[in-house]
């Protein structure tokens, strides 16, 4: 019987303790919260531990353990990086940058030497730009150092206009690129169909614009609601879904961000495409086609990200 595969969770907070939990109750891989009792105290143990006796109801045969070392972690398929501060009410992702960079650094290069091989999924904010810290901390090649905010984003955004227009989420095609903050994420409205149909078969042009500014602060809209802290559901959601889709070579087409190759003109700049994902972490990034005016804003997200990295300390 084959080992079950291995994903490790850095850090044990609202958001690590939602991705263990989806992760083990799906079956697929054993799970590894790491996370400092400096600053988290025992709290990924007793979350660990809570998981797993839930097992003889839910059923599940995988584990769920927690570490504050690396030695556990070793060989893992996948590694989640939520480590860093979570935004607070009224900040912009941009205003966690040195202090996240920092964390994501330390934790990336010791979980790299753990796990040679993983694909690594960030989530640390400010998304982007803690991509290309951990591509240079981890040494690894574009492929499988990805950037989890598309997904999240486009949750949003097909989760806003199925509730505008009352079809059904599953039948709501679009898709967020550029960047991962409230002023660079590119809701797609030339491409995005429900059912088949245009937008504009459903909304007005008002409604849409309303929507893809509802997008663009929603995180921001769920952190002013939670007041003690950001969200965690879609977030987790989102990012299990690339893991599955890694871990089970499934080939979904997800927007993820990634290290651009020439997409867009951008060049070496880490910006939300869509992404085949599968074995190996990133296929193939595809140049998604969308009008003038939208591909200018997915440029203009490349730039703010260049000019975040500058500021990197």
């Amino acid at each position: 019987m084959a080992a079950r595969k291995k994903v490790t969770v850095i850090g044990g907070g609202m958001t690590g303790g939602a991705i263990a939990q989806r992760l083990v109750e799906k079956g697929i891989a054993d799970v590894v919260v790491q996370d400092d009792p400096q600053f988290a105290g025992s709290l990924h143990h007793g979350k660990a531990l809570d998981m797993m006796q839930s097992a003889s109801w839910l059923g599940f045969e995988t584990q769920v353990t927690a570490t504050d070392g690396w030695e556990e972690t070793a060989g893992s398929d996948v590694i989640v990086c939520t480590a860093g501060a979570p935004r607070k009410p009224g900040m912009s992702r941009e205003e966690l940058l040195n202090g996240n960079a920092d964390i994501v650094r330390a934790k990336v290069t010791d979980a790299a030497k753990a796990s040679p091989n993983a694909v690594i999924i960030m989530f640390a904010n400010p998304m982007d730009a803690m991509c290309h810290v951990a591509l240079k901390a981890s040494g690894f090649p574009r492929e499988r150092i990805i950037g989890q905010g598309g997904a999240l984003d486009t949750a949003r955004y097909r989760a806003f206009l199925s509730m505008a227009t009352g079809v059904s989420v599953r039948d709501v095609h679009a898709y967020v690129l550029g960047g991962h903050t409230d002023t660079t994420m590119v809701p797609i409205v030339s491409q995005a169909r429900i059912g088949g149909l245009p937008l504009a078969s459903f909304l007005t042009p008002d409604e849409i614009e309303a929507i893809v500014a509802r997008t663009m602060k929603g995180g921001a809209e769920i952190g002013q609601l939670m007041k003690v802290s950001s969200a965690y559901y879609a977030p987790s959601a989102a990012t299990v879904e690339m893991v599955e889709a890694i871990l089970l070579d499934q080939n979904r087409l997800i927007p993820s961000a990634v290290l651009c190759q020439g997409e867009y003109g951008i060049q070496d700049i880490v910006c939300g495409l869509m992404c085949q994902l599968g074995a190996g972490g990133i296929k193939k990034a595809y140049e998604s086609p969308v009008s003038d005016g939208e591909a200018d804003k997915i440029r203009a997200a490349a730039d703010a990200t260049k000019n975040l990295i500058a500021d990197l300390k």
